[in-house]
């Protein structure tokens, strides 16, 4: 029977179509077939195969010349899929030149091939979140610079705390993003080198051409060259993982902050409709935030992804026995979560609504109560902070308890009173005085990352 096709229901999902080309099936055994083929001409270069050799093995190397469910299933006895991949190779040049074909993965090992391979996929993949992230970035910075003053209530421990800006709650994505983006940028450079070492790391079997081969290698596939070999050390494709969830993770904090502002009773955000989005197959009137929900199920599962890739370093003397198989699946799945957040998150910043409105009225709701601090800070200055607090406190539980707005309370207290007017309380009390450096700090990281963009000459 056929092997089941997977990834078509559920793939659009946690993905984008451009990154799933880049890790499919037929794009993975092309990356390795583009290293068989970069293989034969740096050793025919070098002097290492004949001349003759490259020909029928490079053009031979072309994915839709093989049965890719045959090397599926045939890469199970070996353990991975250079070894079916490369018996079928063989056969291929064989067919054009049989000489040559004895040629095919000289003095390579298979693992030389799939991580080479899986750098030239990370390669392709790491320009498609970036595109993404640009066009996040530059919505959020639009978003910190055009609301740096608008009024909103900042959150603590799910609470009403005091009012901030939506300019400055955009500058706080923005930076947080920006963040795992560096890091990104870091891992993925890192992760960009050929691996080349034989058996064992030696190249023994280049009989003393081994190193002129990898330089030429590594130049044919325009990858750096590392010192030597990383067969068992798994630094570059941890941290690359981890510099995948976390940016993830930073994505997920920026659509758990939508999905809670989307709320009905909030009323702050709402995503862009149309095409059915966010609809119920039972209540025709919902408007699910459903770009968020996408978000925040790959940020819940990039850390377990990362972490098996953590789990895989501890790999055994010059190979490793099941550390390095378990890399392969977590990584191509983190890269898919990543680029989808990225175009969702771009859309969202981009095409979602924010509700002024709403956000002032959400100001309004406690009848002054989100201005307690304000006039704390006031009266503190007359009285002294502690017994300032102990006043705030007492009018606020009793303003909870009448139903009643703060200011009333505040002017019917004698002590408060004594110190400010009706007006002094309407003045203390209204919340656009009262925030802060929030309209400056929105600019200045819109300013920065507009400043740094001009710097890369983008």
């Amino acid at each position: 029977m056929a092997w089941p096709m997977s990834g078509v229901l559920l793939g659009p999902l946690f993905s984008t179509e451009a990154m799933a080309s880049v890790f499919s099936d037929a794009a993975r055994l092309q990356a390795m077939l583009d290293v068989e083929a970069a293989l034969a001409k740096a050793e025919a270069a070098c002097g290492v195969i004949p001349l003759a050799a490259v020909e029928p093995i490079a053009s031979a190397c072309n994915a839709a010349l093989f049965d890719l469910e045959a090397l599926g299933r045939a890469g199970v006895g070996g353990g991975n899929l250079t070894i079916p991949m490369v018996k079928a190779l063989t056969t291929l040049v064989a067919g054009r030149d049989a000489e040559m074909a004895r040629w095919v993965h000289w003095g390579s090992t298979s693992q030389d091939i799939v991580d080479t391979g899986l750098v030239l996929q990370i390669r392709a993949a790491l320009p498609l979140i970036d595109a993404d992230l640009d066009a996040l970035c530059d919505a959020l910075a639009s978003l910190a610079d055009s609301h740096a003053d608008t009024p909103m209530p900042a959150r603590t421990l799910m609470q009403q705390a005091v009012p901030t800006t939506l300019g400055a709650k955009a500058a706080g994505w923005l930076s947080g993003i920006g963040h795992s983006r560096t890091r990104l940028n870091e891992a993925g450079k890192a992760a960009l080198a050929l691996q080349f070492g034989g058996a064992a790391g030696t190249l023994a079997s280049l009989h003393g051409k081994g190193p002129a081969v990898a330089t030429t290698l590594a130049r044919e596939l325009d990858l750096p060259l590392p010192d030597l070999p990383w067969h068992t050390q798994r630094e570059r494709f941890a941290d690359l993982g981890c510099a995948l969830a976390m940016l993830v993770g930073s994505l997920g904090k920026f659509a758990r902050d939508l999905a809670l502002m989307a709320q009905t009773e909030v009323g702050e955000f709402s995503e862009a409709g149309g095409d059915g989005k966010g609809g119920s197959s039972a209540m025709p009137h919902k408007a699910n935030p459903v770009g968020c929900a996408r978000i925040l199920a790959a940020a819940k599962r990039g850390p377990g992804l990362a972490s098996t890739l953590l789990a895989a370093m501890d790999q055994e003397h010059e190979r490793g026995l099941g550390g390095w198989q378990a890399e392969w699946q977590p990584l191509a799945e983190l890269f898919g979560l990543a680029a989808m957040a990225c175009a969702v998150g771009s859309e969202l910043a981009a095409q979602g609504q924010f509700h002024a409105e709403a956000m002032r009225a959400n100001l309004n709701i406690t009848s002054g109560l989100i201005m307690a601090e304000a006039v704390t800070v006031a009266l503190g200055e007359r009285i002294g902070k502690s017994a300032a607090q102990s006043l705030l406190e007492k009018a606020a539980r009793r303003a909870k308890a009448e139903r009643a707005p703060l200011a009333q309370v505040l002017a019917a207290e004698p002590e408060i009173a004594r110190h400010f007017s009706p007006a002094d309380l309407d003045r203390l009390l209204d919340p656009p005085t009262y925030l802060g450096a929030a309209p400056e700090m929105a600019r200045r990281v819109a300013k920065r990352y507009h400043d740094e963009k001009r710097r890369r000459g983008v």
